[in-house]
C-alpha cells in the first residue's frame, strides 16, 4: 500500500470515502451478510472449481499415480498454507474493530503493523517448509513410487507461500472495511490464467505435477499483485502517513495475539489430518486417489460455509468495535441458520450422489477408487450440517478476542483425529478413515458453539454497560 501524502485527506473527503465501503453496524443484519457473502462464495466457489481443475487435469493427463502424489501432501498444505491463511484472517479482526469504532488513523497504523509482522512471517514460514520437505513427506508415510513428484509438487507451493500471503492479506485489508466485491475480481482472474497455465505446463510444456504447482503460484502472486494496486487507487484514505509509518508495539501485540492463535488453529486441525493422511498414505494409493477426489468435492461442498463465517466473523466484529452486542449476536445466529440448512441439503448429495461426483477425477475404469471415494463422501455427507456449525462459529469466537478458544477447538480435532487413526485404522482399514473427520467435527462444534453463546453475551453485557447511562437520561427502557 503506497504512502499518501504528508497531509491527511480533509474530514469530509475520509468520511466521503468510507461510505463507499460497507459499515455493517447499519442496516438489516440478513441482507448485509447475505450481501457480503455472496462475492466470498463465489470466490470459494471459483477457487474450488479451479482447484477441482487442477485436480481433474492431473487425474487424467498425468494418470491416478500423479494424482496420488498431489493429493499425498494435502494435510501438510493444510498445515503450512493453513496457517498462512489463519494469520491473514485473524489480522483482520483488528482492523475490521478499527473501521467499525471509525477510527480510521488507529486502521491505517493497524495495516502498516500487520503489513511488519506478515513479511516477517513470509520468510520464517518458507525457508522453514523448504527444510523440512524430505522430513514431512517421510513422517507421511508417501508411498516410494509417488514420493518423487509429491516433493517436485510441494516444494515449488512451499516456495510460493509469499505469493499466498499476498493474496489473502490485500483480501483481508479489502474485507475488514466491507469490501469483498474486489476480491472476488481478483480471484477470478487468478483462476481464469491459474487453468490456462495448468494446461499450458501439463500438455504443452510436459512438466508434470511440478507444472501444476507453478500455475497455482503465478496465478495467485498476479492476484495478489492486483490487490495492491487496486487499494492504492482505490482507496487513499488508507494510504500511510509519514508519521503512521512506524512500528507500534501495542498494535504488533494485539495482532499476534489475533494473527498467530488463528494460524495456530488451521495448523493444530492439520496435524489431525496429517495422521489421518499418514494412516490412509499405509494403505496404498488406491486409498491415497479415493481420498484425494472425495477432499476436493468436499471442499468444494463446504464453499457457503466459509463464506458465511467470514461474512459473519466481519459482521460480530464490526458491530462489537461499535459496542452493539446484540446485534452481533444476531448475525451469528442468523449465520448458523443458514449454514445448518446447507449441510443438510449437500449432505443429501453427498450421501446420494458421491460415486458420480468422483467420476470428475477418476475414470469409470478405476472402480475401487470410485467405490472407496463415494463410500468416505457418503459417511461424512450424513454429518456436513455439523460441519456447518462450527464454520460459522469458530471465526466468531475468535472475532470477539476469544482466540485461545478458537485454538483449542482446532484442538479437539486434531485429538479426535489422531487418536481415531491411530488406534482403529490398523485394525479396520478405511472405514475408520471415513468417520474420522465427523468425529472431529462434533467434538469441535459442540465446545465451540457453547464458546460463541459465552463470547456473545459478554459483548452484549459490555454494549449494555456503555449504553445504560444514555438510556437513563432519556428516560425510557433499554430494549432486550
Amino acid at each position: 500500500m503506497k504512502t499518501r501524502s504528508r497531509t491527511a485527506p480533509s474530514l469530509h473527503g475520509a468520511r466521503q470515502e468510507r461510505n463507499t465501503l460497507k459499515n455493517m453496524t447499519k442496516g438489516r443484519p440478513l441482507s448485509l451478510i447475505l450481501t457480503f457473502a455472496f462475492p466470498l462464495l463465489l470466490g470459494n466457489l471459483l477457487q474450488q472449481a479451479y482447484s477441482l481443475t487442477d485436480t481433474a487435469i492431473v487425474g487424467r493427463f498425468l494418470g491416478s499415480s500423479a494424482l496420488a502424489a498431489v493429493g499425498a501432501t494435502t494435510s501438510v498444505q493444510f498445515l503450512v498454507l493453513g496457517f498462512a491463511i489463519g494469520t491473514c484472517t485473524g489480522l483482520g479482526i483488528p482492523m475490521a474493530r478499527d473501521f467499525g469504532a471509525d477510527d480510521l488513523p488507529r486502521l491505517r497504523l493497524t495495516i502498516y503493523n500487520a503489513i511488519l509482522l506478515i513479511g516477517a512471517t513470509a520468510l520464517i514460514l518458507t525457508a522453514g517448509s523448504l527444510l523440512l520437505t524430505d522430513r514431512i513427506l517421510m513422517i507421511l508415510n508417501t508411498p516410494a513410487e509417488i514420493c518423487a513428484d509429491a516433493k517436485a509438487y510441494i516444494s515449488l507451493i512451499f516456495l510460493g507461500i509469499p505469493a499466498t500471503l499476498l493474496y489473502n492479506f490485500t483480501a483481508t485489508v479489502l474485507r475488514s472495511v466491507g469490501d469483498s466485491r474486489a476480491p472476488f475480481i481478483f480471484l477470478a482472474v487468478s483462476a481464469v490464467l491459474n487453468i490456462f497455465l495448468d494446461i499450458f505446463c501439463i500438455v504443452v510444456l510436459g512438466t508434470g505435477c511440478a507444472g501444476t504447482a507453478a500455475a497455482t503460484v503465478i496465478s495467485q502472486a498476479v492476484s495478489g499483485s492486483a490487490g495492491i494496486v487496486y487499494i492504492a487507487r482505490r482507496y487513499p484514505v488508507l494510504h500511510f502517513s509519514k508519521n503512521e509509518r512506524h512500528a507500534a508495539p501495542l498494535i504488533l501485540r494485539e495482532l499476534a495475539l489475533m494473527a498467530f492463535p488463528m494460524g495456530l488453529q488451521f495448523s493444530i486441525t492439520a496435524i489431525g489430518s496429517m495422521v489421518m493422511q499418514a494412516a490412509n498414505n499405509s494403505l496404498g494409493s488406491i486409498y491415497v486417489s479415493a481420498l484425494t477426489a472425495a477432499a476436493r468435492i468436499k471442499q468444494f461442498a463446504m464453499s457457503p460455509f466459509d463464506a458465511i463465517g467470514s461474512a459473519v466473523s466481519t459482521f460480530v466484529s464490526q458491530n462489537d468495535g461499535a459496542n452493539k452486542g446484540r446485534r452481533a449476536r444476531a448475525g451469528l445466529i442468523i449465520g448458523a441458520r443458514i449454514n445448518i440448512a446447507w449441510g443438510v441439503l449437500i449432505g443429501l448429495v453427498l450421501v446420494f450422489f458421491g460415486r458420480s461426483l468422483s467420476l470428475i477425477f477418476v475414470s469409470a475404469e478405476e472402480t475401487e477408487i470410485l467405490a472407496a471415494s463415494a463410500k468416505l463422501l457418503a459417511a461424512n455427507g450424513v454429518l456436513y450440517w455439523v460441519l456447518g456449525i462450527l464454520n460459522v462459529c469458530r471465526p466468531t469466537v475468535q472475532s470477539l478476542g476469544f482466540s485461545g478458544r478458537a485454538m483449542l477447538a482446532g484442538v479437539i480435532e486434531m485429538v479426535a483425529r489422531t487418536v481415531i487413526c491411530t488406534v482403529f485404522v490398523p485394525a479396520r482399514g478405511f472405514d475408520v478413515i471415513c468417520i474420522a473427520d465427523p468425529a472431529a467435527w462434533i467434538g469441535a462444534a459442540a465446545f465451540v458453539a457453547f464458546t460463541a453463546k459465552q463470547a456473545l453475551d459478554a459483548a452484549v453485557a459490555r454494549s449494555d454497560e456503555k449504553l445504560l447511562p444514555y438510556y437513563k437520561k432519556l428516560g425510557i427502557a433499554m430494549p432486550r
